[in-house]
Formats: C-alpha cells, structure tokens, sequence
C-alpha cells in the first residue's frame, strides 16, 4: 500500500502562533496542546517552543531514550564478553506518528506536523491490509502445500484468504471464542474452549481432541506430539499415530498454577510461560526447571538456536543461555524503556530472518507497536504501528510476515532488500 507522503511543517494554526508565549509568569510553561499539534487558543498562555534550557537537558534525555534503550544485566558482572545489546542501538532518531492517524480521526490531513503511516523503517513495506474480523485477532497460519492463509479471532470465526488476491474466500463460525492457532505441515490446530481442533488441509480429514478445561491458549508441535496450554493450567499431549492419522492422548502436566498462555519446543524441551517459565523434558514428562528472573506474567517464549528468549509484562526480554551444569540462566536483559508506565508489557515475539538472511526478532508491546530488533545486537529497525495491541505475528514465505491486531485487521508486509533501501 503506498502512503503519501507528509508535509514538515505542520499545523498552520500552531505554526502561526509559534513562539514565546504573551503571558510572562508562565513563560517557562510549554503548551502541551501545541506539542500534540493541537492548539487552538490564541494567544496561549503557554509556550510553544521548548525554553533553551529544557532544549539542552530534554536532548540528551531523548538521546539516551533512543539510543540507549538496551539494558545491560547487573547480574553479568564479572562474567565473559556477551554479544547481546552491543551492535548499533537506534540508528536514526524516528520521527512521530500521529496518534490521530493512526485512530482514523486526525483533521489535518496533509498539513499534520506528524506522519501517516503504520510503520517506520526502510526495511520492511506495508503490502496490504485485510479486514474482516470483527474482534482481536489470535492466531496466523500458513499449512504447507497450501495456498491460502488463515486467521482466527475472538469474534468466533476462522477466515480463510486466497493468497493471490488477498480476498476472504471462506469464513468458519467455530461457535465460542478461538484462543490460538498454529499449522505443522498440512495439519491445523485451533484451540478454542474446550477443545482442539485439527483440519488435515490436504485430506479434509478433521478431528476433535478432547480433554483441555476452559479457554485453550497456546499450541506448539515437538518431537512428534502436539501440546496444549490451557485454561486451567495443564498442559495436554497428543501423540500422532501415522497408521490410523489420528491423534492420541499421552499426558497432562500439571505443574503450573494459573493459565498456560505460551508454549514452544526444541531440542527435547518444551518451554511454558504462565506467571512463571517452566521447562520440561519431552523424553520423561519431567519438570526440569523453574526459571525465576521476570519480575511479571511471562506472556511469551521462543527458541532461537541455543538461546530461549521470553518476555513479559515487566517490560523486558531476557535471554537464556544452558550453562555447563545443564540449567538455563540469564545472559541478556532488553529493557522497552520507550513504553510508556500506563502501558507497560511485551506482549509477543517472533523471530525470523529479513532479506539479507540476518536474524531480527519481532516484539509486540502493550503500547499498539511492534518494535524490530536486529539480533544479537538489540539495534533497532523499525517499528510497526496499529489502533489496538497485535498478538498474532506469522512468518511467511518469500520474506512476508504478518501481523493481526485488537480491531480484527491483519497486515501483510514484506521485507526489502539493501539493493532496494
């Protein structure tokens, strides 16, 4: 989708009354209206300007904002060299979204002193938005060998796109809420209350796995069982059967204390993320580990190569590394300085790699923007902007990736290589 671009010099009314304000007690006062470019009194009892003062202490706050977001771990004192948080941290100081833009109400137009756009970088672009969901979007999913995309929300469907034209080309009323979804293969697993659902897309084959109580959350693939984190609190396992293509119960692990709401498997492990990170062994069942450190509800995890990154509503993102006693510590901490208190929470992640085959990792935050880090480095590419929070974040083929938000929307994009920067 192409985007016009702005004009710089803002709202004409704001920029008429710039200047010192006419009210000498409150000169030291700035318009905060004026700052929003919203303004409409004149003449403001209020600068609207920065006093020199704050110009000098302001910038080199904001520098430190931008530039100096990523953390560094008190607990690493003493220990080797880490690689993580060291590259480039910020790049370019971004300019403002206007927040009224992205609410679909700003009156300005072109003469915005803010952007109009959904995103900030020059190494992803907006494809094209496809709406349909009326509720917050919980799951992507691409099966293979198939070509169609399919999403799922809490407006109690699973939408079905063609990927050639992006057009909505079924829609399937699941009956309650749908709290997840992931595809393996042809296969595709929807949790909703209650239940799983599994839709082989090559054979139309579909089944019910029964078992889970309440809302279903997270779903993940390991080891040749399927996992689901539930409502409350267990985890359930399938083990698939080739013979008779169906789905059997192995296990329910029952360790956690409150909802499961994230799961991922690699190399023998299955993590889970409830108010705490757990991790167990695929072979035993057993929990091998307790993993203390966030200091709030872990919302989610992933495996990258020999790391388990996870974050949480305490704003940060920790990175894992297995010790040579066998247990996973800390090596790394990023701090989302940038988010505001009122808003505070890393929602989701998702790694992938962009045109150039390097690794970057997708956050969501609880402030409505996904912020994309280069990996191990913690530098900033860019961000991605919405009108509610996005949950669901897919990888896709060809350097796609998309994203869905709380108002139903998904977004498609598509990484851009340097050659075209």
């Amino acid at each position: 989708m192409d985007f016009e671009q702005p004009d710089r010099y803002g709202n004409r009314r704001a920029y008429q009354r710039a200047g010192p304000s006419q009210v000498p007690d409150r000169s030291n006062k700035v318009c905060f209206h004026w700052q929003a470019g919203r303004c409409s009194r004149h003449p403001c009892p209020f600068l609207h300007s920065d006093p020199p003062q704050t110009v000098l202490a302001d910038g080199a706050a904001k520098r430190g904002h931008l530039h100096g977001h990523v953390s560094r771990n008190p607990a690493s004192a003493g220990a080797p060299p880490s690689k993580w948080g060291k590259g480039r941290a910020g790049g370019k100081a971004p300019d403002k979204i206007c927040n009224y833009f992205l609410a679909g109400n700003c009156s300005f137009g072109d003469r915005c002193r803010f952007l109009h756009s959904w995103f900030m970088s020059d190494s992803f672009s907006l494809l094209t938005q496809l709406q349909g969901h009326q509720k917050v979007v919980t799951g992507i999913a691409l099966p293979s060998g198939s070509d169609k995309l399919y999403s799922c929300s809490k407006d109690e469907s699973v939408r079905v796109w063609d990927t050639q034209t992006g057009k909505c080309v079924g829609a399937i009323n699941m009956g309650g809420e749908v709290g997840c979804m992931i595809s393996e293969g042809p296969w595709l697993f929807i949790g909703v209350a209650n239940a799983v659902k599994a839709w082989n897309t090559q054979t139309t084959t579909e089944q019910s796995l029964d078992g889970p109580v309440g809302q279903v959350y997270a779903l993940t693939v390991g080891n040749g069982m399927l996992f689901a984190g539930t409502q409350d609190a267990r985890i359930l396992v399938w083990k698939f059967s080739a013979a008779g293509n169906v789905f059997e119960p192995a296990t329910s692990l029952s360790d956690h204390r409150h909802a499961v709401v994230s799961l991922v498997a690699g190399a023998m492990k299955l993590y889970s993320a409830s108010p705490i990170l757990q991790v167990w062994d695929l072979a035993t069942f057993q929990c091998l580990q307790t993993l203390s450190g966030h200091t709030s509800v872990v919302m989610s995890v992933l495996c990258w190569d020999k790391f388990l990154l996870s974050s949480s509503l305490d704003n940060t993102i920790k990175v894992w590394v297995l010790t040579d006693a066998g247990n996973l510590e800390v090596a790394y901490t990023h701090e989302e300085e940038h988010v505001p208190t009122c808003a505070l929470g890393v929602l989701a992640l998702c790694g992938m790699l962009d045109a150039e085959a390097k690794p970057v990792i997708l956050c969501s935050c609880n402030d409505n923007s996904i912020r994309v880090y280069d990996l191990p480095s913690f530098g900033e590419r860019g961000r991605i902007f919405s009108k509610q929070e996005m949950r669901a974040i897919q990888v896709g083929p060809g350097g796609l990736f998309f994203t869905g938000d709380g108002t139903g929307e998904l977004k498609v994009w598509q990484w851009s290589s340097k050659q075209n920067n």
